[in-house]
């Protein structure tokens, strides 16, 4: 048995069932959590992010940071953050763009939120010439303008699971029948107070979904791009606005793994409510942008254009491969409707500064 699925028992046997976000924390994040032992991606890992399947997906985002620097006024020191920035892939992708921008790359300091050795040091190798600097949690990032990143971030953020019955409203908990971990329901916890007028609709049997964890990072982002100025861009998978329904999931060799089997060893994840991060930046006085697809954000910031581009000086083979990857990322079966995209910006920003989302 992995230690943390012990741990975790262990807990559940002390101070009874535990609720569905107490159980992602720590298996995710506790000590020897998933997040902080395991290098998950890549085809030998257990999921594929979007840097990892074509270099032009950075690329672009590495544009839209030199847009979005200039558009701030171009200022001589920022902070160019990301948060769950993986192998580095993403990040190095978007600084070799940003070559064209000679002026930008002297002016960033890139930040990196990371709380996992092995994937730190991948991260340093890639971005040795970057001198970047690591943190464990984004309130450490010091002062000053910024422009931040987070690719698929907040689907691992943990969630409250709240399932409507017919005596109201309980939480959603893990516990132990026999030597089994299986789902109950308890008194609902203070999470309560963060359904959304949708869930209003609930019927009997029905579950929401909230994550106090995404609200505080999301209004932690707000209130510093309205005080500091600047600008972050979150991709990640889940519908454009509040809704109904149960998403928690695991995920194991690219295979959907019972979530609650072997803990530890299995990514979990739940879809992203959208409508509840928007609603908790615009009340921090962060402008918001979107939802825009993800297949929409990047035919606006001109992905077809660099495939063509990149194809014109490929063989048949590459050529192939590249079509393989826009459609890939693009595509409403693929990635391209489910996964969706957001800007947030201090209100010093115009409508439009936001490049591709702008209209979106």
């Amino acid at each position: 048995m992995h230690p943390v699925e012990r741990s975790i028992r262990d807990r559940i046997a002390r101070e009874g069932p535990l609720t569905v976000a107490s159980v992602m924390e720590q298996a995710l994040a506790g000590r020897h959590g998933y997040y902080r032992d395991n290098d998950p991606l890549g085809p030998e890992g257990d999921f594929i992010t979007a840097p990892e399947v074509s270099q032009m997906f950075g690329e672009l985002i590495g544009l839209w940071c030199v847009d979005t620097w200039q558009r701030l006024g171009s200022p001589p020191h920022f902070h160019l953050v990301e948060i769950g920035p993986g192998r580095g892939t993403l990040m190095a992708d978007a600084l070799r763009a940003a070559r064209v921008a000679p002026d930008f790359l002297a002016a960033k300091q890139v930040n990196l939120i990371e709380i996992n050795d092995t994937l730190k040091h991948k991260q340093g190798e890639k971005l040795r010439e970057h001198a970047p600097i690591w943190h464990a949690t984004f309130s450490d990032v010091p002062s000053g303008p910024m422009i931040l990143i987070a690719n698929e971030l907040f689907d691992a953020l943990p969630i409250h699971q709240l399932e409507m019955t017919a005596q109201g409203w309980r939480e959603r908990v893990i516990g132990l029948q026999g030597d089994a971990l299986q789902f109950g329901l308890a008194a609902p916890s203070p999470a309560l107070g963060l359904l959304q007028p949708a869930h209003a609709l609930a019927e009997p049997g029905e579950i929401a979904e909230v994550s106090p964890a995404s609200i505080a990072l999301i209004d932690g982002i707000a209130r510093r791009l309205v005080q500091e100025r600047g600008a972050a861009l979150i991709i990640d998978y889940g519908p454009g606005t509040s809704g109904l329904g149960e998403s928690f999931q695991a995920l194991k060799s690219h295979r959907y793994h019972a979530p609650l089997e072997e803990l530890g060893t299995a990514d979990l994840t739940a879809h992203v409510d959208f409508g509840a991060l928007i609603k908790a930046a615009r009340q921090a006085g962060a402008l918001v942008f979107g939802p825009a697809t993800q297949g929409d954000f990047l035919r606006a910031l001109g992905i077809e254009l660099r495939a063509d581009m990149l194809a014109k000086r490929s063989d048949l083979a590459t050529t192939e491969i590249l079509r393989r990857q826009v459609h890939r990322l693009i595509a409403p079966e693929q990635m391209g409707r489910l996964f969706k995209v957001i800007g947030l910006a201090g209100p010093d920003l115009e409508i439009d500064a936001l490049g591709g989302l702008a209209g979106l």
